[in-house]
């Protein structure tokens, strides 16, 4: 069976029979997410944004690239991945910051999008996370849906051409019916994975996750990177968890860096948040294997960046 038949016969058993209700990405664009835009045809690599509120750093950092309608045009399905993985309220930099989420479909909306939908699969009980770490209320404030990501059925079989450890995955049908993919990672420690930035924000994206943290996490990290791509990467930096994450104990965990990256490619964004973080991209797993792998380069020194300062 082709993959666009195998996607419009399942979809009735997922959640999008009741939301998205047709298979935007393929059946209209003919493609995958990721692939709509040239990364050299953006104005630059990266944009590092300092000193201001996360809406605020976003609407200077977008401004900075064309505006939303680069990215997004007339029409089309969004779909934004958040980090909401734990039942932590905002504060404790545990999750994407909720005034980043909503200003984010604010400028899709008003870019011309249809719809704007945001999950994540959480480690937390789902709707306690959805709720209390004020994305909920955040996304619905600015028009958003929410979606939940926390049943199998909502996932499909993908493969991973380029994968070393990692062949297979299963992929929630947003990602795969939507026409763009915003990645909204928060930049803080990990004890796995050493950095939670944008590439191992995409273990929100699939369902069997268990395979990778027992195969070499940093490899499969990579390894999905090869394949899969979001369109714009926009990595929260405005509190940051520098030690016991990804959940925190203590506010004391956190430190106050008031930043924003955002670029097209999952590798420069990390590794600008990386130096950041204050380590060396080189020295976290998954972004030196993804690097080489040629998803992104970790040399910032040869890339287009825009660096604005606020206040």
């Amino acid at each position: 069976m082709k993959r666009r038949d195998f996607l419009a016969s399942s979809i009735g058993a997922g959640i999008l029979a009741g939301s998205v209700g047709s298979l935007n990405a393929i059946t209209k664009s003919g493609r995958l997410l990721g692939s709509g835009i040239e990364e050299s045809a953006l104005p630059y690599d990266l944009v590092a944004v300092m000193g201001g509120e996360p809406a605020e750093m976003f609407d200077k950092a977008i401004a900075s690239m064309g505006g939303m309608r680069t990215f997004v045009k007339k029409g089309q399905t969004v779909v934004v991945k958040p980090n909401i993985g734990w039942d932590k309220t905002p504060e404790m930099g545990a999750n994407t910051n909720p005034d980043l989420v909503k200003r984010i479909i604010e400028h899709c909306y008003k870019a011309g999008a249809k719809t704007v939908y945001v999950f994540d699969n959480t480690c937390n009980e789902w709707q306690a996370c959805y709720k209390n770490s004020g994305i909920e209320k955040a996304v619905k404030d600015a028009g958003g849906k929410m979606v939940p990501g926390n049943a199998e059925s909502y996932y499909h079989d993908v493969t991973v051409p380029k994968g070393k450890n990692l062949k297979k995955a299963k992929e929630h049908e947003l990602i795969l019916n939507s026409d763009v993919f915003i990645n909204v990672p928060i930049l803080k420690n990990h004890g796995g994975g050493t950095l939670t930035v944008s590439m191992k924000n995409l273990m929100g994206v699939v369902w069997d996750r268990r395979f990778w943290h027992a195969n070499d996490l940093h490899q499969c990290i990579a390894d999905y990177a090869t394949y899969r791509k979001p369109d714009l990467n926009v990595v929260d930096a405005y509190r940051v968890m520098k030690k016991n994450g990804p959940q925190g104990v203590s506010l004391s965990d956190l430190v106050l860096m008031k930043s924003l990256y955002m670029s097209a490619n999952m590798v420069t964004a990390d590794s600008a948040a990386a130096k950041l973080f204050g380590i060396d991209p080189a020295s976290v797993g998954h972004i030196r294997l993804a690097s080489e792998a040629g998803v992104g380069s970790m040399d910032l020194s040869k890339q287009k960046i825009n660096k604005i300062k606020m206040g």
